[in-house]
């Protein structure tokens, strides 16, 4: 166990779980630090859309305060951001470009960005979008962790001047995700907040499907979703699924579906903290196709690449219950030895203590 480490992180949201992803990749994340014996202050902003949808208002594995101004809070807590080991600013953050400036200037150890949304991030840069991270800010970190890897930590760094990038997968909490002895309800299940660039894949790897086969049973979980979809009569909604009620929903489902925005398909290597909780609960998983899930996941032994709507029926009408449970087994086997909170938590660990470790050098 390497020596203890003073983390803070400002971060879209670890309170709340509606409508975004975050706080899962947030709360596996810390609970492994906190494991690991790091200390972590974890600064929120508090809006409107997450006050009335809080369930985890007071985690017991990190220090949660929420803020309204920015300016108060930089100043509130200016002790503690200059002496923090590390001080990292997440995706998304409202107000993200004020902060990142006013952290720069206060002159933290070591100052970092977690991109939770790296193909999603570099998109909107190239269109002149700076909603929560300005071009000019990639090099002002000492390091910039991205939630994808591959060839897009050479860009980052030949392209968009970071001074250095490094993966940081999101994870999953092993002691909270894992198989359980529950009835079957679903043939195939996804959960996932609406998104425009996600719905034509749901539409021809989960409707399509169930409307072909009107004997099966399906799932939609999320929020957001408009109106104007027409929703198969065999395939039941559900608006908003607490992570809490994550585990029961996994293992309640033959297959799960993991469904990638398009930015993270064309780039590719990144992988989304569904996968992992679904491979924990060793759910076999049926994934739309993108570089690097192959190695990740290696398709027809941990998982189902679908590129089609006939590949999803062939699944759910070919597989053997065996064969499907062993492509559950397999998955369960890769997320315990690779993607975990906790191990997710080590690799940071190791990158912040040689980044501060050569800081020391350099001065």
């Amino acid at each position: 166990m390497s020596a203890p480490l003073d983390i803070v992180i400002l971060g879209l949201s670890l309170s709340s779980s509606w409508g975004n992803g975050h706080a899962t990749t947030y709360r596996a994340l810390l609970r492994g630090l906190a494991e690991e014996g790091h200390k972590v202050l974890f600064l929120e902003r508090d809006v409107p859309w997450y006050a009335p949808h809080r369930d985890l208002p007071a985690p017991d594995f990190c220090e949660l305060q929420l803020y309204d101004d920015p300016a108060a809070m930089l100043d509130r807590h200016r002790d503690r951001l200059t002496r923090a080991d590390a001080v990292m600013v997440g995706s998304y953050v409202p107000d993200g470009v004020q902060i990142i400036d006013a952290l720069h200037a206060l002159n933290p150890q070591l100052l970092c960005f977690y991109d939770i949304d790296t193909p999603v991030t570099l998109d909107r840069l190239d269109q002149g979008d700076e909603e929560y991270l300005a071009a000019r800010q990639v090099g002002l970190f000492d390091i910039y962790f991205s939630f994808s890897g591959g060839a897009v930590l050479e860009h980052l760094e030949k392209q968009r001047g970071a001074r250095r990038a490094e993966a940081l997968y999101c994870a999953v909490d092993a002691d909270r995700y894992g198989p359980m002895d529950v009835k079957q309800r679903w043939d195939l299940g996804y959960l996932g907040t609406y998104s425009p660039d996600r719905q034509p894949t749901l539409e021809a790897l989960l409707l399509e499907p169930a409307r072909l086969l009107p004997d099966r049973r399906f799932v939609v979980a999320g929020p957001q979703y408009p109106d104007d979809i027409d929703w198969p009569e065999n395939v039941e909604r559900i608006e908003h699924l607490p992570p809490a009620r994550h585990v029961e929903f996994y293992n309640g489902q033959a297959f799960t579906l993991n469904v990638t925005r398009a930015a993270m398909r064309r780039m590719g290597w990144s992988p989304s903290v569904r996968l992992f909780e679904a491979g924990a609960c060793a759910t076999p998983i049926i994934s739309d196709d993108w570089r690097g899930l192959n190695e990740l996941f290696p398709d027809g032994e941990a998982i189902v690449i679908a590129q089609d709507t006939q590949d999803v029926v062939a699944a759910l009408t070919g597989l053997s219950d065996p064969a499907r449970r062993a492509l559950g087994e397999n998955a369960r086997r890769r997320v315990l030895a690779e993607h975990t909170g906790r191990a997710r938590a080590r690799e940071l660990a190791r990158v912040l203590h040689g980044a501060r470790a050569d800081r020391m050098e350099r001065t």
